[in-house]
């Protein structure tokens, strides 16, 4: 995981759990996206672009952002045509010949 600094991924969210807002710095969005990722997908299963949205929705409303920067971050990998996602395997996770967290195509 993303090591954290003084600012705990905790202090982003209310009481309720929900996102207050998306952080704007660059750092703190990544440290916010590696946590999203580590606690609302599994690294083994692939998942519909509805059950990533509905997954995102729990947290925050504008759920197409969140979508976007885990895709652009790394967090998650998507097909080329978008029907499926998973969580992106980092490098100490990867298995010897593994694709680096992409997802194969599926005729």
């Amino acid at each position: 995981m993303t090591s954290l600094s003084s600012h705990s991924v905790a202090n982003l969210f209310s009481a309720e759990g929900r996102l207050k807002a998306i952080p704007r710095k660059a750092p703190r969005r990544a440290q916010l996206l590696a946590h999203l990722a580590e606690t609302l997908f599994e690294p083994s299963r692939a998942y519909s672009e509805r059950e990533v949205n509905e997954a995102l929705l729990t947290v925050h409303e504008d759920f197409p952002a969140l979508r976007r920067y885990l895709v652009t971050g790394g967090e998650l990998s998507r097909t080329r045509d978008g029907a499926a996602y998973r969580r992106a395997l980092k490098p100490a996770q990867q298995q010897p010949g593994s694709p680096g967290g992409a997802i194969p195509a599926v005729a």
